[in-house]
């Protein structure tokens, strides 16, 4: 252990060796731009970055550990509490992984509502790090209306499920509610106005001098890097690597749907920004798609599967073994079959993933949540170094991460 004292910086279980005139700051964990509980710790030689390790586990919950003692059905709010940007897609990936391990798949209706549901958090959460990004940068006004449209659209989810930041607006084998009357006319009007408001904030930031001069050449990460990294999402794709799961392992309707992967090969924060104002656009395209297909689909929202699945209320209210069933489940819990099962997805800030082993039993005998902000967290010790320090801010709002599915 270190031995304080007035001359030799102290830090609780780091070591850095000071050579010459360096100098060791915390940046975080209570700062405003590190986009929750990041400890940052920084060596400088002046204004340059010569280290950089970040600390993270200062919002550990114990998730995963709270997810092997709860029933299946009981853990599925929790998954809100991840990536809380954009809780629909923490809920979504768990069930799609309860689903596959179980053998069992959404009827038609469910996965046009689940569909959409996912394209609205992708755009939510977009407007949410433009708002954000820009704001550390210095561009206040971007955040005011990037804020305005998101806005607009976390009163759609609220329409639907009743709550606009945690939804657990997902259940293992479909959707607990069909869209309320009037809901799809809304939409389609929030997707109308959405490109005008999405070619504003261009307008306003792509060719602003400042704004360029903050985000060009900053932060490169070349595509060897970011794959080493286990990058995902973005962060991959402005590197140049075109890999999007719902083109490579497409679940739900999104192999029926005709929408693009944005690429960059910039390999900087500039490169990243643009392609998340054209995911904006390519969400627009896939929710206008999957709005007449909704009133073509028969009503039924959950899985048929009895051994798992509680019947729908009517059968309840009226069929004395569906009300047993369904008194069964909720008690004890529903019990999958032996086997274990990972199910990628593409959350709107890289892969989210759940590997889940089964041991038969109503609690998972393992769960793990693969976050793509793990991932990108990590990759600051390398990126920031040998940049300056008024450009870790902008580093570390391009990487998009969010502290809850970092810590767990």
């Amino acid at each position: 252990m270190q031995q304080p004292n007035k001359l030799t910086p102290f830090f609780e279980n780091l070591n850095f060796e000071r050579e010459n005139n360096t100098m060791v700051i915390n940046f975080g964990p209570q700062h405003p731009s590190a986009h929750g509980q990041l400890r940052l710790v920084l060596e400088l030689d002046g204004e340059l970055v010569i280290k950089a390790y970040p600390d993270i586990g200062y919002l550990h919950r114990g998730i995963e550990k709270m997810a092997e003692n709860m029933t299946y059905n009981e853990f599925l709010p929790t998954t809100d509490r991840l990536d809380y940007i954009a809780s629909t897609s923490n809920n979504y990936a768990y069930a799609h992984a309860v689903e596959k391990l179980l053998g069992i798949e959404a009827p038609r209706r469910a996965q046009v509502i689940r569909t959409i549901l996912l394209e609205i958090n992708r755009i939510i959460s977009h407007l949410f790090f433009l708002a954000t990004h820009a704001l550390d940068v210095g561009a206040m006004s971007v955040f005011l209306y990037a804020f305005r449209e998101r806005e607009f659209a976390m009163d759609l989810m609220e329409d639907y499920c009743g709550a606009r930041l945690t939804h657990s607006a997902v259940r293992i084998g479909g959707v607990p509610l069909d869209l309320p009357a009037g809901w799809i006319e809304k939409l389609a009007v929030y997707v109308e106005k959405l490109p005008e408001a999405v070619k504003m904030y261009e307008d306003l930031l792509t060719e602003n001098r400042i704004w360029k001069m903050r985000l060009e050449n900053v932060g490169v990460i070349s595509g060897e890097e970011a794959l080493n990294w286990g990058c995902t999402g973005v962060m991959l794709r402005g590197s140049g690597i075109k890999y999007d799961i719902r083109k490579e392992e497409p679940y739900e309707l999104y192999s029926e749907l005709d929408f693009d992967i944005p690429v960059s090969d910039r390999c900087d924060s500039y490169g990243r920004y643009r392609l998340y104002m054209e995911e904006m656009k390519e969400s627009v395209k896939i929710i206008k798609q999957l709005i007449p297909m909704y009133p073509e689909t028969e009503p039924q929202l959950m899985a048929h599967a009895p051994q798992y699945i509680s019947a729908p209320k009517e059968e309840i209210m009226t069929q004395n073994y569906a009300l047993m069933q369904h008194f069964v489940l909720v008690a004890q819990g529903m019990r999958p079959p032996k086997g274990e099962v990972y199910a990628p997805t593409e959350s709107p800030k890289g892969e989210l993933g759940f590997y889940i082993k089964s041991e038969g039993e109503p609690y998972a005998y393992r769960l793990k949540c693969r976050a793509p902000s793990f991932f990108h967290t990590g990759l600051l010790q390398e990126i920031l170094v040998g940049t300056y320090i008024a450009d870790v801010v902008t580093i570390i709002g391009t990487t998009n991460i969010v502290f809850g599915e970092v810590d767990r």
